[in-house]
């Protein structure tokens, strides 16, 4: 075994950790007979060879040795070789064009050139995995068939084997397996996609295992969703059901002490591998399911629905109603994606999701407030729920962390995001630790005046803050807080905070600060020297804030106009923008900016084309230069769309015209929400569609006024 490996310039070559001189222990420690060290040489692979999917010159050189690993019967752990061998030749670069690839640097054509020699060579080898689809080893027989569908130029003899695997297969998850892997090749190979359609169908509709049958559906949904029965709901509600009654699923399970074994509550001894940890996750997950495979099916079968939201809202409504917990929380988690990436009517849904929230199985609870937490205004539904359980478990309401400064609770933020003042006694004890939680700004900005009682509170914790290198993570969530109640009767102990702001984070809290006395308006009075100080350096970010404030507070708009106006020939993006958007604010009295706006307008940058295009039409009232500049940016990226939709509210349908209506029109005709991503998701996305949506219905309706959005 590894004939010429001492042979390969390893030395020469490099992985994402330096030299690449220790690969070849890697692929010995892959064939060791020890489990511990075949693990951490595996974790070796994914996290130096195979960084984060890329691949190497050194990947390359693994290739035949990975194969070799793989095709020997007397190697254990085979199967994670085989999914590595998976991930380095399944890059598919079919859909990047032309353009694409002319816009790469040096390095990246490299990168390109390396995944592409990555798949030839590994499809090249890929026979081998026709002779481990029966394996004597479960796991190789598990990784066997997404290999081939994967990497092996002939789909069709691919589909025949798994077709004529299946009846002789006796493992329940290689079998879900080969179904996996037909609906890979549908996916890869269109042509072939009503043949596997036709052979899911049967297995969907035939006398076979309801495991059996949902991975067929879950496949359906991906590669053929029309050929999906019309009742597919009925139908899935009724497989779960099945699956249920063929054993009776046990609750979960206490997570094991950290650094035990699973099986054995035995501690380890050898020290963890990122692999380990994953493998230690998923046996937890797992543990005390009867059917563990059901959660990833349902997950298929939903993202196979794409936007059948109505069917999916069905399909969770019942998940969520099993007697199952696992499927309790499963429906739980699955409700946040879909309410996560797609409108709809989701009042009954959230309703449901709040309901567990005094469900006596911890995780379930959890993952219900969670859930709720992201909906903002939508979680309206389990409001009651969300300030039972607040009430009912004052130990939740701060979350303290290992490092970092502690965060409100998932149940408290998500009600504060209500607007429901039942949050209020929570809040207040927050607001009485020794460290003040980083969040608590945020949340009582939600509240608005039901906060106000905070007032006092804020304002004396923020007189007790220390101006040291600690003052930024402080006083931060207190002038957040203060900000958003407008509390001005505060404004001494911010100007102090001002003036004393200490090097360390000093910019931020300046920032902050500022803010606040903005906010205050007139009742910041005693910080308008300060302020006239602030601004004796235009062009300064400095300078900009505080000509900002200090119209906020006086109307002052002569002392502030030339500090705004030069603030817009910084070279620095984040300094003009703000500057554009401070002039905004000064409304026509600032018209004499308004050909140093224009010329922005044809600005790299496309956030500082929108800032400066608003800024344009509130000093000028002019529609004309701004409109293509605003809805150029719209279809250019997605999130600018709720600021452009502000300005657009502003306008109404008479200043914003015809083609502005066509775009606002067609994103509520839209159901997918705009800023929905694949593999990944913000704290706030539901919060800003949902806010994007509104501003739409606004720009369109026609007693629109020039109020503010905010």
């Amino acid at each position: 075994m590894f004939a010429g490996i001492d042979e390969v310039d390893w030395a020469s070559m490099e992985h994402a950790y330096g030299p690449a001189d220790d690969v070849p222990g890697l692929l010995h420690g892959l064939a060791s007979a020890d489990p511990a060290e075949r693990e951490s040489a595996l974790d070796g692979m994914y996290g130096a060879v195979h960084h984060q999917g890329d691949v190497y010159a050194c990947t390359l050189a693994c290739i035949p040795f990975l194969f070799e690993l793989a095709a020997d019967p007397g190697i254990r752990d085979r199967g994670g070789i085989v999914e590595l061998l998976t991930s380095i030749g399944g890059i598919d670069l079919d859909e990047t064009d032309e353009d694409e690839l002319s816009e790469l640097d040096e390095d990246e054509i490299e990168g390109v050139a390396n995944y592409a020699m990555a798949a030839a060579a590994v499809s090249a080898g890929s026979s081998v995995f026709f002779g481990l689809v029966a394996d004597k080893d479960p796991g190789v027989r598990l990784a066997a068939p997404l290999a081939l569908a994967t990497l092996h130029g002939r789909p069709a003899r691919v589909l025949a084997l798994l077709r004529e695997r299946l009846p002789v297969e006796k493992d329940d998850e290689v079998r879900l397996a080969l179904v996996e892997a037909a609906g890979r090749v549908a996916l890869r190979h269109r042509p072939l996609a009503g043949q596997v359609a036709n052979w899911l169908s049967g297995l969907a509709a035939g006398a076979y295992p309801p495991g059996l049958r949902l991975a067929a559906l879950a496949q359906l949904a991906r590669c053929a969703p029309d050929a999906l029965p019309g009742d597919v709901v009925r139908v899935v509600a009724g497989l779960l059901s099945e699956l249920r009654s063929q054993a009776a699923a046990p609750e979960p399970s206490p997570s094991p002490a950290p650094g035990t074994d699973d099986a054995t509550g035995d501690r380890t001894t050898t020290a963890p591998t990122l692999v380990g940890q994953l493998r230690a996750l998923s046996a937890e997950e797992s543990a005390g399911r009867s059917t563990p495979w059901a959660a990833d099916l349902l997950r298929t079968l939903h993202s196979g629905l794409d936007d059948r939201v109505a069917d999916r809202t069905a399909l969770l409504t019942d998940q969520l109603g099993s007697p199952d917990p696992w499927q309790r929380i499963d429906a739980v988690r699955m409700s946040g994606g879909l309410m996560r990436a797609w409108r709809g009517s989701y009042e009954g849904l959230v309703r449901l999701v709040g309901g567990h929230l005094a469900d006596p199985e911890q995780r379930l609870a959890d993952a219900a407030s969670h859930v709720l937490e992201e909906l903002f205004g939508l979680a309206a539904p389990a409001a009651d729920a969300l300030a039972a359980r607040v009430a009912a478990d004052p130990g939740s309401w701060v979350k303290d962390w290992a490092s970092g400064p502690p965060g409100l609770g998932s149940s408290v933020k998500a009600l504060a995001r209500l607007g429901d003042a039942r949050v209020l006694p929570a809040l207040a004890a927050a607001l009485e630790r020794p460290e003040v939680p980083h969040d608590v700004g945020f949340a009582i900005g939600h509240l608005g005046a039901a906060a106000a009682p905070l007032a006092g509170t804020l304002r004396r914790r923020l007189g007790e803050v220390g101006l040291d290198e600690g003052a930024y993570d402080r006083a931060s969530p207190l002038l957040g807080g203060l900000t958003a109640l407008r509390a001005g009767e505060a404004a001494p102990e911010v100007l102090r905070v001002l003036r004393g702001a200490p090097e360390y984070r000093g910019e931020w809290l300046r920032t902050a600060a500022l803010r606040a006395l903005g906010s205050f308006g007139t009742d910041a009075e005693c910080a308008v020297p300060e302020l006239r100080r602030l601004i004796a350096r235009p062009g300064t970010a400095a300078a900009t804030e505080a000509a900002e404030a200090l119209w906020a507070i006086t109307g002052d708009t002569g002392a502030v106009l030339p500090v705004l106006a030069e603030g817009l020939r910084t070279e620095q993006v984040h300094d003009c923008r703000a500057a554009a958007s401070a002039l905004g604010a000064l409304g026509r009295s600032a018209e004499v900016v308004a050909p140093r706006l224009k010329a922005l307008l044809a600005h790299d940058e496309l956030w500082l084309r929108v800032e400066a295009a608003i800024a344009l039409w509130k000093v000028s009232g002019r529609t004309g230069d701004v409109l293509p500049v605003l809805l150029s940016a719209w279809e250019k990226n997605r999130h600018v769309r709720v600021r452009v939709a502000q300005c657009l509210a502003r306008m109404g349908p008479a200043g914003a015209g015809s083609d502005a209506t066509r775009v606002l029109r067609a994103e509520l005709l839209s159901v997918r929400r705009h800023n929905a991503m694949d593999g990944g998701y913000g704290s706030h996305d539901t919060h800003e569609d949902e806010k994007l949506l509104a501003l739409c219905r606004r720009a369109l309706r026609k007693d629109t006024g020039k109020g503010s959005t905010s």
